[in-house]
């Protein structure tokens, strides 16, 4: 299972984009709400989410996708629920992928010491313990994090990738001719 976890401000490209390639893919998602399980996006669209954040329970296999986006980045960050979830999924294995800013979500608790990672330019220096790479997407082990808004479409490929498969991860982006 893949939960895409949603905070007043996330940016929808990074949201929307990632959740289509892995729709193609024939994943199967949840979208979880910060505080309410209708929330608004940074530019005002309102997305109705299946569950709250302090619902969520993940073990080895799923994946959890972190959004950026200002305020919405601060917002989950605070939501009941998130720390224990995210410590949670790295404890049990589970596949946390971050965008733009949420990679920042990360550094601040440690999780991304001795990984490979890459986030917004000008939060790097927020990846504590982060060995930063300049690309669009960059995976190490069941750590996924991406540059932003204009890396979506790569982001959400590679997490196809993740869960089915390079096949998979190469007919959904024939599909959309990418």
């Amino acid at each position: 299972m893949v939960y895409f976890l949603l905070a007043d401000g996330f940016e929808e490209a990074e949201a929307v984009l990632p959740f289509d390639m892995l729709c193609r893919a024939g994943v199967e998602i949840r979208l979880a709400g910060a505080d309410s399980l209708d929330v608004k996006c940074k530019h005002g669209i309102v997305f109705h989410c299946d569950m709250l954040i302090r619902d969520v329970s993940v073990s080895a296999g799923d994946m959890i996708v972190l959004p950026g986006g200002i305020p919405g980045v601060p917002n989950l960050d605070r939501a009941e629920g998130f720390d224990t979830l995210l410590r949670t999924a790295c404890s049990a294995g589970a596949y946390i992928a971050a965008i733009c800013a949420a990679p920042t979500l990360l550094g601040k608790r440690g999780l991304l010491k001795g990984k490979k990672a890459i986030s917004y330019p000008g939060t790097e220096g927020e990846l504590s313990g982060a060995e930063i790479c300049d690309c669009k997407v960059v995976r190490d082990g069941n750590i996924i994090t991406s540059k932003a808004a204009g890396t979506a479409t790569d982001f959400g490929l590679e997490l196809v990738k993740v869960l089915k498969g390079e096949e998979v991860s190469d007919k959904v982006r024939a599909s959309v001719c990418y």
